[in-house]
C-alpha cells in the first residue's frame, strides 16, 4: 500500500476513534459541576471535614496549611501552617470550638478557628490517617510504622497503641454505634477491635483497603480498593467486593443519607466523584471530576454540602439541599 494511503487509513480510523468517544461520552450522564471551586487552595489537597453544624470546614494539603471556610458562600475564615508535612486527618472537635489535625510529620495538634494552637503532641511515627468522633470522644490515628493509636477526647490522651500492621497503615475508621474500630494497611491485612481487646482479623481482600468506612448500623465495614468497593458483613465475615464505575484506586469513603448511599472519590489513575449504592456499586450520583488524582471527600452532617479535595490543589463544594 502507498504512503499516501496508508495516511488516509490511519486518519480514517482516527476520525471513527474519535467518533466513537464522543458518542460514548453522550451516552454517559452529566456530572453536576461544582457549586465554588477555590482552584489553589493548596500546593495539593489531602484532607477536608465538616463541622457538626455543617456551617463550616476545613481543608488540608501537602505544605502542611489548613484552611477553614465559611458556609454557605464558601468565604475562607483562617489559614495557617498546622504541620511541616501532609495534613493526613482533620476533625472538628469541643462542640466545633477547635480543629483537631494529624501529620505526616507525626505531630497530633489542636488548634482554635483562627489557628492558634492550644495542645501538641508529637507521636513516634508519621500519621498517614485519622478519624474522630465527638459521640464517643475518640480520635483514631493510623501511622507510618504501622502503628494505630486511640486519643480520648477532649484531652487528647492516649488510651491504648496497638502495632496492627507491617508496614504503614492506610486507613482507620471508627463504628458509629460502637467503640470498635478498623484498620488497612500496606501488608494486606485489615483488623478490628474494641477496647476491651478483642480483636479480628478480617479476610483479606485481593488487593489493599486504601480506604475504610463503617455501615450506619455498624452491621458492615467498607473499604476501597482498585476499581472495586469491598464489603465485609462483620456477622459472618464475609468479604464480597463490587464493581463500581471507578477508574483507579477509591480513596475515599462517607457514608451519607442514612445506609443507602456512600460518597466515594478515587485517585492514580482517575478523579472520579460519585455517590454509589453500598449494594451493588452502581452509582447513584455523578459529580464533576478533579482534574488530578482525587484525595478526599467529606458530606456535611445533615447532607447539604459535599467537599472534594485533590492533588490538583482545588477544593471543591457542592449544594446538595438548598437552604431554608
Amino acid at each position: 500500500m502507498a504512503p499516501d494511503s496508508l495516511l488516509n487509513t490511519g486518519c480514517r480510523t482516527l476520525v471513527l476513534l474519535a467518533l466513537g468517544l464522543l458518542q460514548a461520552c453522550a451516552a454517559r450522564p452529566i456530572a453536576e459541576p461544582a457549586d465554588i471551586i477555590h482552584q489553589r487552595a493548596h500546593s495539593g489537597g489531602s484532607a477536608v471535614a465538616f463541622s457538626a453544624s455543617g456551617d463550616r470546614m476545613v481543608s488540608g494539603g501537602w505544605e502542611g496549611v489548613v484552611q477553614l471556610w465559611r458556609l454557605p458562600d464558601g468565604e475562607r475564615v483562617s489559614r495557617w501552617r498546622a504541620h511541616d508535612d501532609s495534613v493526613n486527618g482533620l476533625a472538628f472537635v469541643a462542640g466545633d470550638r477547635r480543629v483537631l489535625t494529624a501529620g505526616y510529620d507525626g505531630v497530633l495538634a489542636e488548634w482554635s478557628p483562627g489557628g492558634k494552637q492550644l495542645r501538641r503532641i508529637q507521636t513516634p511515627a508519621p500519621v498517614t490517617h485519622m478519624v474522630a468522633s465527638a459521640l464517643h470522644e475518640r480520635a483514631v490515628t493510623g501511622h507510618g510504622d504501622g502503628s494505630v493509636r486511640v486519643w480520648r477526647l477532649p484531652d487528647l490522651e492516649l488510651v491504648e497503641t496497638h502495632k496492627r500492621h507491617r508496614g504503614a497503615v492506610k486507613s482507620v475508621a471508627m463504628d458509629p454505634r460502637l467503640l470498635r474500630y478498623a484498620s488497612s494497611g500496606r501488608d494486606g491485612a485489615v483488623f478490628i477491635w474494641d477496647e476491651a481487646g478483642a480483636v479480628r482479623a478480617l479476610e483479606r481482600p485481593p488487593m489493599d483497603a486504601w480506604s475504610l468506612v463503617f455501615s450506619p448500623d455498624g452491621g458492615q465495614l467498607y473499604g476501597g480498593t482498585w476499581f472495586r468497593l469491598l464489603r465485609w458483613d462483620l456477622g459472618d465475615g464475609a468479604l464480597t467486593s463490587l464493581p463500581t464505575a471507578h477508574r483507579g484506586i477509591i480513596r475515599s469513603l462517607q457514608f451519607t443519607g442514612g445506609s443507602e448511599t456512600i460518597a466515594s472519590i478515587s485517585r492514580q489513575t482517575d478523579s472520579a466523584v460519585y455517590f454509589i449504592n453500598p449494594h451493588s456499586g452502581a452509582v447513584t450520583r455523578r459529580f464533576q471530576k478533579h482534574d488530578l488524582c482525587g484525595a478526599a471527600v467529606a458530606v456535611s452532617p445533615r447532607g447539604r454540602y459535599l467537599a472534594t479535595t485533590s492533588d490538583d490543589a482545588s477544593v471543591r463544594i457542592w449544594v446538595l439541599q438548598p437552604g431554608e
